[in-house]
């Protein structure tokens, strides 16, 4: 009798010709075959491997914290890597003024919960001191890139952790998992390094910095099944509930100090969720009932558009608007 299998056989006589194999090596003395691996086991070797590869290759590393859904699981993952030890760098995170308060509440949790080191870069700051002016659309994203940098400078951070996924925008999806960025923050594409296997150059000159991207391959369904599988605590604009929004750019947006309706947008009230958390004046919610992980990814799985491509505004400035940030000194 043949003993190899076709293709198309069952996942149960797969687990039953596995079992019957443990029990057949037992008899004999022999070690039992090592569990299979999901996908998301994959994903979070890998994470905690470029955590640990960076944290020992550099003097100074930190991690953008926003208290949104990639930070936090990003966070989550840090602190798995070094557990039972705390997680050995501070966070960073670049404060617009525009933030919901909800999220910033969470940040603020979180950070005493696990006993970090929070350092803020503050957009206000550098409006405050003319460094920055205010945009003409009230939109404060495009300007954190000079807070972020004056952070990296000020606390000389040679390696920052960031929550950047390659299939949230063309501009990501070329992204190195370790990103150099030169004496002026700034990424230039053809200043990149191969990264072969799971071999990552941090070669750097005093003045530069990498950015790291320890979960590049994750997509936005990958993000929602690890916090349904590890049981990770988000803000709760993740999950559906009524908030008063009114229609913009085809998206609907909140209501709130830094985000007023012009007289021709009526405000209504609607069951409403955030696929992701930024600038409260250029961020955009999704009617959404989803009030539950499960129901969440239920909607994430069915989705064809990414979250940033739905929900920013400071995406849509331009085509290039993501890769223009990049290249000034932004993630």
């Amino acid at each position: 009798m043949s003993i190899y299998t076709t293709e198309d056989t069952t996942l149960a006589s797969d687990d039953t010709r596995a079992g019957a194999k443990v029990s057949a090596g037992a008899a004999f003395g022999a070690a039992a075959a090592p569990p299979r691996m999901t996908s998301l086991d994959v994903l979070e070797s890998e994470a905690l491997h470029i955590i640990r590869e960076v944290v020992a290759e550099f003097e100074r590393p930190a991690l953008l914290f926003s208290g949104g859904k990639d930070s936090v699981v990003m966070l989550h993952l840090a602190t798995k890597a070094f557990w039972p030890g705390k997680v050995p760098f501070p966070v960073v995170h670049v404060d617009t003024g525009h933030n919901f308060p909800e999220v910033i509440a969470f940040r603020d949790r979180t950070v005493e919960r696990l006993g970090l080191r929070l350092v803020v870069g503050r957009v206000q700051d550098h409006i405050d001191s003319g460094e920055l002016a205010e945009r003409a659309d009230g939109t404060r994203n495009p300007l954190q890139t000079a807070p972020l940098l004056e952070a990296i400078r000020a606390n000389r951070f040679d390696a920052v952790f960031g929550g950047a996924r390659r299939d949230e925008d063309k501009a990501r999806a070329k992204e190195r998992i370790l990103s150099l960025r030169d004496d002026f923050g700034q990424w230039d594409p053809r200043n990149q390094r191969p990264e072969l296997w799971n071999l990552y150059n941090g070669r750097h000159t005093v003045g530069q910095h990498v950015r790291a991207f320890p979960i590049s391959n994750w997509t936005e369904l990958d993000i929602w099944r690890y916090i349904e599988r590890v049981g990770i605590e988000l803000p709760g604009l993740y999950y559906a509930h009524q908030r008063e929004v009114y229609a913009r750019d085809g998206m609907w947006r909140a209501v709130g100090d830094v985000s007023l309706p012009r007289a021709d947008e009526p405000v209504l009230t609607k069951m409403v969720r955030y696929r992701t958390a930024g600038d409260m004046s250029c961020t955009g919610a999704v009617e959404s009932t989803a009030a539950t992980v499960a129901e969440v990814i239920r909607e994430v799985a069915a989705s064809t558009i990414t979250e940033r491509g739905a929900t920013r505004a400071d995406d849509r400035i331009s085509e290039a608007a993501m890769e223009d940030r990049k290249k000034d000194g932004y993630f």
